[in-house]
């Protein structure tokens, strides 16, 4: 009775395994589940059937176990699969590069929100962690709406949703539970401004950024505020607040991602315009107006160390008391690197080649890593920073009748010639005083 089920078992075995047609009825992943079939099948014993008599009930429960063992290593094999089938198609619809990328400027942020030596490293992990989620969330919706544009590009039709490795319904779940995740994240493990900040600018990547690249080439604006967000988001959840010092690096991530998108849009033009977005590239064959916006917003770049160093020396800003976020040499550190970018981009604009839009794009690649590098490297302690009245030994006293004469000078100059002094339009408005 035994022998003949296993029998009946083997030979099914060894026809799925002979079987060389492929099951039409398979899902894309039956590549990692094949192996379920393909286990050698053991040769059946060729002595004959009395010497196997012999051995009576006795062999019975060995050819049992045996059986079991293979069809449960079949399930471990599948199941083993299976889970690295969705944890690539997860890793590809994150864009998990680019989201660690996000999460390096996050946590930099953070870094320089604490303002003293003490980080909180628990703090740290929670603030990387929530933007690592909200930034996979949001990639994860920008493939989803993006479905039929990236079937049309040789970049992007090997994704998960346009290749058919995964269904719609499955990604949009999957976003929507690390979309939640992590703005609950931060909310409970860091502070509210954190979380809305995080969600505010998975709105605007999503739901504004993303069908803004079929419409507009504004789009490319529009993502550079969304890249310079997460360092903001870094430095609320350290210090839960925003000031002038936490403008800084969203400040260089603006301007840097204009440069790096210019270069990216000239070299994979072709393929945007078979995509069907309105990149500035696709209006600009020769490439001359991008490279000339990517070196305008190259210079932009150039006050950044000093304002680092100096807040008050470069904002209008004296009414509040302003400390100095790096030391100098930061200054000299960032100009140098803020220069060999704008030489890339006079590079591209005098040529407007392809191996010249190359280069800028890889020194784009460069700039940023080190330029946080420095910031971190350079960035003055709590026990170091002193308000700058107060390290020019002025009083309580003095220092307000310097606010208020700092006012009554701002009133008497005029409105344009005032704000001209802040080339930065996120920045806060100026207020106005009557003298």
């Amino acid at each position: 009775m035994n022998t003949s089920a296993v029998s009946r078992f083997s030979s099914r075995i060894s026809l799925s395994s002979s079987s060389s047609s492929p099951n039409p009825r398979l899902i894309p992943w039956s590549r990692e589940l094949c192996a379920v079939n393909t286990f050698p099948q053991p040769p059946l014993s060729s002595e004959p059937t009395a010497k196997l008599a012999i051995s009576g009930a006795g062999s019975d429960p060995n050819r049992v176990l045996s059986s079991s063992a293979v069809a449960a290593t079949s399930r471990i094999a599948a199941a083993a699969g299976l889970g690295q089938h969705y944890g690539r198609c997860y890793w590809e619809l994150s864009k998990a590069r680019l989201s660690m990328l996000v999460v390096a400027t996050s946590g930099t942020g953070y870094i320089l929100g604490t303002g003293n030596g003490a980080v909180d490293l628990a703090g740290l992990c929670y603030t990387c962690a929530g933007t690592m989620m909200i930034a996979a969330s949001a990639n994860s919706l920008n493939q989803i709406f993006e479905i039929s544009n990236d079937a049309k590009m040789k970049r992007t039709m090997r994704r998960p949703l346009p290749s058919g490795r995964m269904s719609v319904p499955h990604a949009v779940a999957w976003a929507t539970i690390a979309g939640a995740s992590g703005a609950c994240l931060l909310a409970t493990k860091t502070n509210m401004m954190a979380a809305g900040l995080a969600s505010a600018n998975l709105v605007l990547y999503a739901f504004v950024y993303t069908p803004l690249k079929q419409l507009h080439p504004v789009n490319t604006w529009v993502g550079a505020v969304v890249g310079a967000i997460p360092p903001l988001l870094g430095w609320a959840a350290a210090s839960g607040e925003i000031s002038y010092n936490s403008m800084i690096l969203p400040a260089a991530l603006y301007f840097w991602q204009i440069p790096h998108f210019m270069a990216l849009a000239h070299l994979c033009r072709d393929d945007y315009a078979a995509g069907g977005y309105k990149m500035l590239s696709l209006f600009d064959p020769s490439g001359k107006r991008i490279a000339a916006v990517a070196l305008r917003n190259c210079f932009y770049m150039v006050p950044l160390g000093f304002i680092a160093y100096d807040c008050e020396s470069f904002l209008p800003c004296g009414f509040i008391s302003v400390w100095g976020l790096t030391s100098s040499w930061f200054c000299l550190e960032s100009t140098l690197l803020t220069m060999a970018i704008a030489a890339t981009a006079f590079s591209f604009y005098r040529h407007g080649t392809m191996e010249k839009a190359r280069k800028m794009f890889h020194a784009s690649l460069l700039f940023l890593p080190v330029f946080m590098s420095g910031l971190l490297i350079h960035r003055v302690y709590d026990e170091d920073k002193q308000p700058l009245l107060e390290a020019a030994g002025l009083s309580n006293s003095a220092s307000s009748e310097v606010k208020t004469q700092r006012r009554k000078k701002r009133a008497a100059q005029a409105p344009v010639a005032y704000a001209s002094a802040a080339p930065f339009p996120f920045l806060p408005a100026p207020s106005f005083y009557s003298p």
